[in-house]
């Protein structure tokens, strides 16, 4: 673990800690037996709709003329990729690397692989900062300008820039000289492996260039994001605090927003309790309320992404002596 994932791990362990010190952690704790086994597990079971339209977009994204597998191991490629991006200190990136190599490991290309889930990454934050933005509108709409939406405004735009520049480099060019890069370090290391990576340009330069496909990966990643709101109602309904599906999409769009801000702090821990206290006393939200539905995300974290976690470890045994297999056709 680097040494900066063990500064921030503490941070968020403190400033976890100190919030539910100040907010009265059996009041938190009353909540979540207030919720029970039945509102953890509907929560825990309603997410997989997410994983199966995330997964779908992945799928689409990754390239009009790949060979590729099926739904379903992109389905538990997006579990192991999520177990890895929760559970782990990687800065919310790790399960990215893992999964590409696991596709690798079923017969597809290493440069289609990473090409696919680089083009997934950039369609999935570009939906997501349209998703903050409808969420800011929304909650301009319902509580006004609730001294958030400044803070919401820049980050916005921060994060736009990001995603234009990253989308734009890989365009022009940044794909390309990693892929030579890692060819020519190939070359002078005697690592024959680097020269799987050959043309992982073009192959990206695919994914953009098929805009049924890329359409239809942003509407697969909205989406989910939408359904992200409809977790967030469910999760308050068993809380005892029924709101509107509008209050749920205000309170999951900011509420992730807040979380990929919080990247540098494994797990976010602390920074997502922060931003839903924020966010939910704009919307007439208690504090207990807000960090019991901050804990009841993570409960589904830990309930899929540990059993994930060990189906990877699982996996990579498995496929670490037969060579990989090529896949029979591509997709249409």
């Amino acid at each position: 673990m680097k040494f900066g994932a063990i500064i921030g791990g503490i941070i968020g362990l403190g400033l976890s800690a100190w919030l539910l010190e100040s907010y009265g952690i059996g009041r938190i704790i009353d909540l979540l037996e207030r919720a029970g086994w039945l509102g953890i597990l509907a929560v825990i079971a309603f997410h997989g709709v997410q994983v199966l339209f995330s997964a779908l977009g992945w799928r689409v994204i990754s390239g009009p003329n790949v060979a590729q597998p099926g739904l379903r191991t992109y389905i538990a490629l997006r579990w192991i990729r999520e177990a890895v991006n929760n559970l782990l200190p990687l800065a919310q990136v790790g399960g990215e690397f893992v999964v590409s190599r696991l596709l690798l490991q079923r017969g597809m290309r290493l440069a289609a692989s990473i090409a696919g889930t680089l083009a997934d990454v950039t369609v999935e934050m570009a939906t997501q900062v349209l998703f903050t933005l409808l969420g800011l509108i929304l909650l301009l709409r319902s509580a006004g300008d609730s001294g958030i939406a400044g803070y919401v405004i820049s980050g916005l735009a921060v994060a736009a820039l990001a995603v234009t520049g990253l989308i734009g480099a890989l365009w022009f060019g940044l794909a390309a000289a990693v892929e030579t890069g890692l060819m020519r370090l190939g070359r002078a290391m005697g690592w024959s492996g680097t020269a799987k990576v050959e043309g992982l340009h073009d192959a990206l330069i695919d994914c953009y260039r098929a805009p049924r496909r890329l359409a239809l990966a942003a509407t697969c990643h909205m989406i989910s994001w939408l359904l992200g709101g409809i977790e967030v109602c469910l999760a308050l309904h068993f809380l005892g605090h029924d709101i509107g599906f509008g209050s749920g999409l205000i309170i999951e769009s900011l509420g992730q927003a807040t979380k990929a801000a919080g990247f540098a702090v494994p797990g976010a821990l602390g920074i997502q309790e922060g931003g839903y206290i924020v966010i939910g006393r704009a919307l007439g939200l208690s504090p207990e309320v807000a960090i019991a539905l901050s804990l009841m995300k993570r409960l589904r974290e830990s309930a899929l992404g540990v059993p994930g976690l060990i189906f990877w470890q699982c996996t990579e045994a498995r496929d670490s002596n037969p060579p990989a297999t090529p896949i029979a056709g591509a997709i249409p």
